[in-house]
């Protein structure tokens, strides 16, 4: 590819917020920035500098303190802004007015609309609410929830408090959601009453019964509706519906705790790759900086801007929209399929509510292409200026499809990042190309680098994602982990004081970044990052199976979940077993961890500790050397997996 796909205007370039940016500080005799490489390692170089002036860029609420950055050359261990304070609902709320906050649509044809002052009032009455059942700061709200206006408005009650929000979608099984909020103990829980997917209504009630019944932290369980009162809530402990919590309190303005920068304000939860999923906890203002940035300066969003990113809450990506509000912006919340009833459904959204950021999953992108939709000659897209996909590597011939059926003068921002920092390492940028099958630039502030196998520096070939030097979205560490050694060994083991991420990339000469897949074993089907021992869990149940391995196998520009099982003496794995642990594993954790593949296998290779090797079957699935064969008990299990026949066909 000799030419860029895509070029901004001098008038883009000129009335981006990154220009402002980057001007006021020239004027304050910092740069010049004739580009973004000057900046971008300007903000590396001087990053007390670069935090504190985007804060006031921002217009951040809160305190500063006289310290941006505390023992900066330590990782784990740096702090920013150690003396500042701030709330983080109040940054997203400072807004108000009849305009809207946020628009809702459901694939039901529910539709809704939240203006400020109605969004204001909302969070008012939650608030009180939350505060007369006890709620303090550091307690957690959980939500199991879709991607709803309610949703919003309980964060943002509960982290106006100082409490601590986490949530999953509403298509996680019981024992998913046991295997996260278990761990965090929630005081309160939202949720929706039922949701609708792909035209079938999936009523929530008795799956959120059985929850909260396992639950002893649970003091109220707040249920809403999808556009109509909710119906069950007797049969919900300690259930109370939604207009009835918030009935006793008036409308009045929201009151901020303000807590000290790096308060814990959310728990995401990790794949759960070696065991139930990890806690990882995010503060208030690191979160916060972080994602404005993104908003505004990676992303150029502006006040009265329309932002939509199809997600759920169970994925980072919504956290990451929900900070849109800090910048002015409306919120365009969907919850449902994106293909039903056809694949038009966005972009008939897109139109009718004047959407400005567009932000889907690469699978998305991947399906439009495959049937044949060109939203280019049935729709306007007149207002939508920035194309967003994340969730797995975005192929090449997605580039040229978005172009070519989508919309040509638009910038398609390939980002990522993820649920550990919830915000992106490499990201879009609106001063630049954008070149096919390239994220086109690594974020402002954050010391992005490739590293081989000898932790040196490479260019132009693949190696390991890493971050050199701290930066504020770091967590604040996992729940019930005092010591952090956990925390440590996640990031910090690999390569000494440096992040060491997972994600297998290469730096390219356009300085944007190619992304190939995740390092680990962590599966990414669709674009939603799961772990394999959610899984097992659920296999290890059949007495039918002995035990059972499971990979990310590469396919069709996607990944897909394959089961080898070993099973026990004298049986069979059988067309009616598949079915049935098919099953019982879309039941216990969400339909994309169902296999597409299940394949028995007479032996599953094993670490000499007893530890069976996913990496290095997968290596041998996609012919792949694998290395340190010398650490197998028994490599020679390994020749079963190559050249399987029915891994060779859908």
């Amino acid at each position: 590819m000799t030419a860029p796909l895509w070029t901004p205007s001098a008038d883009r370039v000129a009335q981006s917020n990154l220009t402002r940016f980057a001007r006021g500080l020239e004027a304050k005799g910092f740069g010049p920035f004739p580009n973004y490489d000057t900046l971008w390692q300007w903000s590396i170089d001087d990053r007390a500098t670069f935090w504190s002036e985007l804060w006031d860029l921002a217009d951040i609420i809160g305190d500063k303190g006289p310290v941006a950055i505390e023992r900066d050359g330590e990782m784990p261990g740096a702090r920013f802004f150690p003396q500042g304070s701030l709330n983080f609902a109040e940054n997203l709320l400072r807004w108000g007015g009849p305009q809207d906050a946020l628009v809702f649509r459901a694939e039901d044809q529910v539709q809704s609309r939240m203006s400020w002052d109605e969004l204001h009032a909302l969070v008012s009455r939650l608030q009180q609410f939350l505060t007369a059942i006890g709620v303090k700061p550091g307690d957690r709200v959980a939500g199991y929830v879709p991607n709803a206006p309610e949703t919003v408005a309980a964060m943002l009650a509960a982290t106006s408090l100082g409490a601590i929000w986490t949530s999953c979608s509403p298509d996680f099984g019981v024992q998913g959601v046991l295997d996260r909020f278990g761990q965090t103990a929630p005081k309160v829980v939202f949720a929706a009453e039922r949701y609708v997917y792909n035209g079938k209504i999936h009523d929530c009630m008795a799956k959120l019964s059985d929850v909260v019944a396992r639950l002893p932290s649970v003091e109220s369980v707040v249920v809403f509706g999808m556009g109509r009162p909710p119906q069950g809530i007797i049969y919900v402990p300690r259930g109370i519906t939604l207009d009835d919590a918030i009935a006793p309190f008036a409308a009045r303005p929201v009151e901020f705790t303000r807590m000290e920068f790096n308060h814990p304000l959310y728990i995401m939860y990790s794949s759960g790759t070696t065991g139930v999923p990890k806690c990882i906890v995010h503060g208030a203002g690191g979160t916060l900086l972080q994602q404005v940035k993104e908003h505004i300066l990676q992303s150029d969003v502006k006040p009265g801007d329309r932002v939509f990113y199809f997600t759920t809450c169970g994925w980072m990506m919504w956290n990451w929209l929900v900070a849109g509000l800090s910048a002015g912006a409306t919120l365009l919340l969907y919850d449902g399929s994106p293909f039903a009833p056809s694949g038009n459904v966005l972009f008939d959204y897109a139109d009718a509510e004047g959407m400005t950021l567009f932000g889907t999953s690469a699978k998305y992108i991947d399906a439009l292409a495959k049937s044949g939709l060109e939203p280019m000659h049935t729709h306007s897209l007149a207002t939508v200026r920035t194309m967003c996909s994340t969730g797995s590597p975005l192929a090449p011939e997605s580039f040229d499809y978005v172009y070519r059926s989508i919309k040509t003068d638009i910038q398609l921002a390939s980002i990522s990042g993820g649920t550990d920092i919830v915000s992106c390492f490499m990201l879009g940028s609106p001063w630049d190309p954008v070149w096919r099958g390239e994220i086109q630039r690594r974020g402002l502030g954050l010391a992005v680098d490739v590293f081989d196998e000898n932790g040196k520096p490479v260019r132009g070939e693949k190696g390991e994602l890493v971050c050199t030097r701290a930066f504020p979205c770091m967590p604040v560490g996992f729940w019930n982990d005092p010591d952090d050694a956990r925390y440590r060994a996640a990031y910090f083991e690999r390569y000494p004081n440096i992040w060491y991420h997972g994600d297998f990339v290469e730096l390219t000469g356009h300085g944007g970044i190619i992304v190939f897949g995740r390092s680990d074993a962590t599966l990414n089907p669709g674009g939603v990052r799961i772990g394999t021992a959610e899984i097992y869990r659920v296999v290890e149940t059949f007495p039918e199976v002995l035990e059972a391995l499971v990979i990310g196998q590469d396919w069709k520009q996607d990944v897909r979940v394959v089961l080898f099982l070993r099973m026990a003496d004298g049986r069979n794995l059988t067309d009616e077993l598949a079915e049935r642990i098919r099953k019982a594993i879309r039941a216990a954790c969400t339909p994309r961890h169902v296999p597409a593949k299940i394949v028995a296998v007479a032996d599953i290779p094993r670490t000499k500790s007893g530890k069976i090797t996913e990496l290095a079957v997968r290596d041998v699935v996609h012919g792949r050397a694998v290395k340190n064969k010398e650490a197998l008990a028994n490599p020679e299990a390994l020749n079963l997996y190559a050249a399987i026949p029915a891994l060779k066909t859908d």
